[in-house]
C-alpha cells in the first residue's frame, strides 16, 4: 500500500500548487460551486416557477401569471450570481465593500433586481390600460405607450445610477465635467427633444389615434403606434413607415377616419335627342332614389341638368354616403350606379359616348 500513500501525497502536493498565485484545490472547489449553481439554476428554479404557475393558474387574473414569467430569467441570473459569490470566496478573494469582487457581485444583484422590474413594467402598463378603457376620455388611452416606455426608461436610468454609485462614480460630477462635450451632446439631443415634444403635441392635440387612417403629402396608411420618438404607419401595401414625431407634427394631416360622410360626384352625359319630359322624369326618379336610399346622406343631394355639352346633355350628381369606410363606400357607389342604370333603361335614355366628326375634302 506504499504506492497508494505515495500517490495520495503527490496528489495532495499537486493540489497545493498554484496557478496565478491561486492554489489548484481552490480552483477545483470554485469550479464545483459553479457547476452546482448551474444545476440549481435549472432544477430549483424550474421547480419553484412550476409551483408558482400552479398557484397563479387558480386565480382569475392573468397578471400574476405574467409576473411569474417576468421574474423567471432574473431569478436564474441571481442564482448564478450567488454561485459566483461562493466561488470567489473559495478562490480566497475577499468580498467586501471596498473590493472589486464585492462591487462585481453587488452590481450583478442590483442588475437582476432592476431587470425583474424592467420586465414587470408591461404588467403596470396593462393595469393602466385597463383603467384607461373604463374612462370616457381618449387622453389616457394615448398615454398608454408613453407610460410603458417611460417606466422602462426610468428603470434603466435608476439602475445605471445605482450601479455607478456602487463603483464610486458620481454621474452628476461626470456630466458637469464634460464641458464642451456636454454642449455637443445637448446639440446632438435637439432632434430627440424635438421628437419628444412632437409626440406630446400629438398626444395633446389628438389629430389622430392608434388605428386611424391618415394621409399626408408623403404617406398614407393606418396608425399602428405613437411613441416617444416616432409614429409608425402601416401603408395599404403593408409596408411599415416610421415617421419622426417632429416631422409629422409640422405637416398637414388628413384623418380620413374622422369623416362624417364621404362624397360622390360625377357628371352623366346623355344623348342629344332626349326629350325634356324624359330628362325631367329621370331627374325626379334619381332624386327620389337617392333620398330614400338608406346609405345616402339625405341632407346634401344635388341632381341637376347642368350644361349643354359638346356632344351631349350633361347632368350633375353630387351627394354623400353615410359610411366613410372604403369598401362600404364602394359598395354603396356600385348600388347607386346599378339603380341609375335601371332608371335609364326604363326611360329609354341612352348614355352619350365621346364622339368626333371628321370632314373629308375631295379637292
Amino acid at each position: 500500500m506504499d504506492w497508494l500513500n505515495t500517490a495520495i501525497d503527490r496528489f495532495a502536493d499537486t493540489l497545493t500548487n498554484t496557478i496565478l498565485n491561486i492554489e489548484i484545490w481552490r480552483i477545483i472547489v470554485a469550479g464545483l460551486v459553479l457547476i452546482v449553481a448551474f444545476a440549481l439554476r435549472k432544477i430549483l428554479v424550474n421547480f419553484v416557477i412550476l409551483l408558482l404557475k400552479r398557484i397563479t393558474a387558480k386565480t382569475k387574473t392573468m397578471l400574476d401569471d405574467e409576473l411569474v414569467d417576468a421574474i423567471d430569467p432574473p431569478v436564474r441570473f441571481l442564482i448564478i450570481t450567488i454561485g459566483l459569490y461562493f466561488a470567489i470566496c473559495a478562490l480566497g478573494f475577499k468580498v467586501t465593500d471596498e473590493s472589486v469582487p464585492g462591487n462585481v457581485i453587488r452590481s450583478m444583484v442590483i442588475f437582476s433586481v432592476f431587470w425583474a422590474i424592467y420586465r414587470a413594467a408591461g404588467i403596470i402598463t396593462r393595469l393602466f390600460e385597463r383603467f384607461s378603457k373604463k374612462t370616457q376620455t381618449e387622453l389616457d388611452d394615448l398615454l398608454v405607450p408613453f407610460v410603458n416606455k417611460g417606466i422602462k426608461v426610468i428603470v434603466v436610468v435608476v439602475a445605471i445610477t445605482v450601479i455607478a454609485k456602487e463603483w464610486r462614480y458620481d454621474l452628476g460630477a461626470l456630466l458637469t465635467g464634460l464641458g464642451l462635450g456636454g454642449l455637443a451632446f445637448a446639440l446632438a439631443a435637439q432632434e430627440t427633444l424635438a421628437n419628444m415634444f412632437g409626440g406630446l403635441t400629438i398626444m395633446l392635440d389628438k389629430p389622430f389615434n392608434v388605428g386611424d387612417w391618415i394621409q399626408t403629402d408623403s404617406f398614407e396608411g393606418t396608425v399602428e403606434d405613437i411613441g416617444f420618438r416616432s409614429t409608425k404607419i402601416r401603408t395599404f401595401a403593408q409596408a411599415l413607415v416610421t415617421v419622426p414625431n417632429s416631422t409629422i407634427a409640422k405637416v398637414p394631416v388628413t384623418n380620413w377616419s374622422r369623416m362624417g360622410k364621404r362624397r360622390i360626384k360625377f357628371n352623366l352625359c346623355i344623348k342629344y335627342g332626349t326629350t325634356a319630359e324624359q330628362i325631367e322624369e329621370l331627374l325626379k326618379r334619381v332624386r327620389e332614389m337617392l333620398t330614400t336610399h338608406p346609405e345616402i346622406h339625405p341632407q346634401t343631394i344635388f341632381v341637376y341638368f347642368d350644361i349643354y355639352g359638346v356632344n351631349s346633355y350633361e347632368l350633375l350628381f353630387y351627394f354623400f354616403t353615410k359610411t366613410t369606410k372604403w369598401q362600404e363606400y364602394l359598395e354603396v357607389k356600385e348600388d347607386v350606379n346599378l339603380k341609375l342604370l335601371r332608371i335609364l333603361d326604363d326611360l329609354g335614355i341612352e348614355v352619350a359616348v365621346p364622339a368626333a366628326n371628321v370632314y373629308l375634302n375631295n379637292n
